[in-house]
């Protein structure tokens, strides 16, 4: 509605300062002549709104205007305060930001807005952690964050999840991702993306060096690429491990992210039986071999191919270290 497309540019204008009218055009999906028509609706209800023309000219507010209106709908009002929960926020030094963020939204909605947005904080809630996804290191954003905000480069120490080897790296960074409740630094080493998990950053400091970015690329987009490497993985393979109690929770700890299913209720409770079940892929029967550290807390009881697997490693090991062939 031309209605709700005036009040965007307005907002837009308000946030931006002077903005070329092609870009307006683009962003809400119309002409550039309708922009201009646009603002000259705006101009006759006494906005204080104009245009430069030229190569480095735009439509901008007289400085020092500003509105108060919100401009937000029903439903507009009630997504704004369907949220998550507040770890993600204080990961970020951000919890008591955003509560009291949300009390000055809330003020300012329309007072028919109000209820409907207030029911839905109390009645919506999302927590993007896995049941029992074990103890999760906590991860230091200070220093992630500072090289983000100032376009430095990153000098990191890190630690590799399945083999334990620490390697160094100079990243350039694009932001910070947090994915089903772990954070994940978005980052070219070399000129090339990749993702590395917060909690297995062992030293980070920022660089007087500034960024190095791909020209063009913006973090939602190398997310997006480095998202479906991950998701675009075939199928892999579907094992069923037996793990004793007493490693239970070191075993969540590494693995929870593999998990097909939830852990079963006997996971959570004391006593019961010896081992729990679990379901489990891995993209590659290779990619399993780690449970190996695990010894005997943890049997694998199929597919048949992975107990072999596993017990041809084992076997190397053993004659390796008792001087042995292995064949």
């Amino acid at each position: 509605m031309k209605s709700d497309r005036m009040l965007s540019i307005l907002l837009l204008l308000q946030t931006r300062g002077q903005v070329p009218a092609t870009e307006l055009a683009e962003r809400l999906e119309v002409s550039v002549r309708t922009i201009f028509r646009d603002v000259e609706a705006l101009s006759s209800a006494g906005v204080p709104v104009y245009a430069e023309r030229g190569r480095n000219g735009g439509i901008a507010l007289l400085p020092g205007y500003r509105t108060d209106v919100t401009g937000l709908t029903a439903d507009e009002a009630r997504a704004l305060f369907v949220l998550v929960t507040e770890r993600a926020h204080a990961d970020l030094g951000l919890g008591r930001a955003i509560a009291s963020a949300l009390r000055k939204v809330m003020a300012a909605l329309p007072p028919p807005h109000r209820d409907a947005a207030a029911l839905t904080r109390r009645r919506i809630l999302v927590d993007p952690v896995r049941w029992r996804s074990g103890p999760r290191a906590a991860a230091d954003l200070g220093v992630l964050q500072d090289a983000v905000f100032t376009d430095r480069r990153l000098w990191l120490r890190y630690r590799h999840g399945r083999d334990d080897r620490e390697a160094s790296y100079t990243v350039d960074p694009y932001g910070l991702v947090d994915k089903a409740g772990v954070w994940y630094l978005v980052a070219d080493h070399r000129a090339r993306p990749q993702l590395f998990r917060a909690d297995r950053i062992l030293a980070a400091s920022v660089a007087d060096e500034p960024v190095r970015r791909r020209e063009g690329a913006e973090l939602a987009d190398v997310w997006d690429t480095l998202r479906r490497r991950i998701d675009d993985l075939p199928t892999g393979v579907d094992v069923v491990v037996a793990v004793r109690r007493a490693s239970l929770r070191r075993f969540l700890g590494i693995y929870h992210a593999d998990l097909t299913a939830p852990p079963p209720p006997e996971a959570a409770q004391d006593g019961g039986a010896e081992r729990v079940e679990f379901r489990m892929r891995f993209h590659s029967l290779p990619a399993a071999r780690p449970l190996l550290a695990f010894g005997a807390d943890v049997e694998v009881l199929s597919p048949e191919e992975l107990r072999e697997e596993l017990t041809r490693v084992a076997a190397e090991a053993t004659a390796l270290y008792s001087g042995e062939s292995p064949g």
